[in-house]
């Protein structure tokens, strides 16, 4: 936890003593009265917090934690790269919700594929407040305040219509099928070949829209949708990689493309 995230209403209020944050700041990183430590609003400011009263042992809200809130920036913007997965096993769901939003992704659909598990969709995580916690932690590891926003789909159709529908018009976006089989080119290729210095550009100037299958990968039917929709197929080597990883490499080299790693 590199930055504490409070919603609107909490910034205003004490940390009770068995707060999770309270804990990390008491307990982890050893701060008392007159400390100050990175915090932010959800979605909106980032600065410093100045601790200006922890209630003693046997006071009235024993333990609770006063905080002042100075806010000093807008917090770090996320990237115009959107990413759609196809639905992974829930244990992996939640490592890669959470580094995908330490990335700066700044929307996640996930979608159920012909080739994904159908029990994986009918997940508690998102109804439970799950998977927003995992895009939570994500955020806070990457000291932001900014979390990616979190859609559903039952089908790839279903989900290509609503991405088009949020990006606009096909020319104005970037879109990017990864896929083992048969790939068109490599993702490298694609974003560095022959034709690199518009590509690249183009990369910098426009969002991006990555496609990632489920475990077993893309139908043959999937792929000739993705293709129909504008979506170029990519490779990244010979390896198999999990959905996990192939989100989170998939998504550095893009976002190094854009320019912004560096």
């Amino acid at each position: 936890m590199n930055i504490c995230l409070f919603t609107e209403s909490e910034i205003s209020q004490p940390l009770a003593k068995h707060d999770e944050r309270r804990e990390h700041i008491v307990k982890v990183l050893h701060k008392g009265v007159g400390d100050t430590f990175d915090a932010g609003i959800i979605g909106g400011k980032a600065g410093r917090a100045t601790i200006t009263k922890i209630v003693p042992k046997g006071g009235e809200g024993e333990g609770d934690l006063y905080f002042n809130f100075l806010p000093q920036s807008d917090g770090k913007a996320l990237y115009p790269l959107t990413m759609i997965i196809g639905f992974p096993r829930p244990i992996q769901l939640r490592r890669l919700l959470r580094d995908v939003a330490g990335l700066g992704v700044c929307t996640v659909h996930l979608t159920g594929t012909e080739l994904g598990d159908k029990s994986y969709l009918k997940s508690t995580m998102v109804e439970t407040g799950a998977a927003y916690q995992m895009l939570l932690d994500g955020t806070e590891q990457a000291a932001s305040t900014h979390v990616p926003e979190l859609h559903m789909h039952a089908t790839l159709m279903e989900c290509l219509e609503a991405v088009q529908k949020e990006n606009g018009a096909q020319n104005k976006v970037m879109q990017i099928a990864l896929d083992n089989i048969r790939p068109a080119m490599s993702l490298h290729d694609f974003l560095y070949g022959s034709h690199a210095t518009e590509q690249e550009e183009a990369a910098v100037c426009r969002p991006v829209v990555a496609a990632i299958g489920s475990e077993r990968g893309w139908t043959d039917r999937e792929r000739n949708l993705l293709e129909q929709s504008g979506y170029t197929r990519c490779g990244m080597g010979l390896r198999v990689l999990r959905t996990e990883t192939a989100a989170t490499v998939a998504g550095a080299i893009i976002l190094d493309a854009m320019g912004n790693l560096r």
